[in-house]
């Protein structure tokens, strides 16, 4: 059953809300992944490179503001995302034929 972390009593409910948190988050990052595959049709029909410094830039930063407006470790965030996009770049690397 779903609980807000204050409301968890037993190390046992702690760990079977953190493995609900990390589902809903593997289900997150498989929407996100969605649209890297569509990205990089996209981009094959426009021309665009998988790798395009000001986006990558921009969505870092998101990541960073996104956590610290939430209190968490705004660097530490930006690292897990700077993570997601090297390997959505190197995904969209290969779908695009620029390896």
């Amino acid at each position: 059953m779903a609980k807000t972390a204050s409301d968890c009593t037993t190390m046992a409910e702690i760990r079977e809300n953190i493995d609900r948190v990390d589902e809903a988050l593997a289900a997150l990052f498989a929407e996100r992944w969605s649209f890297i595959r569509r990205a990089a049709e996209i981009k094959a029909d426009l021309g665009i490179p998988a790798d395009v410094p000001e986006r990558v830039r921009q969505v870092c930063d998101n990541a960073r503001r996104n956590a610290e407006t939430r209190g968490l470790d705004g660097a530490f965030y930006e690292n897990i995302w700077a993570e997601l996009i090297r390997h959505a770049i190197a995904y969209e690397k290969a779908k695009l034929g620029e390896e």
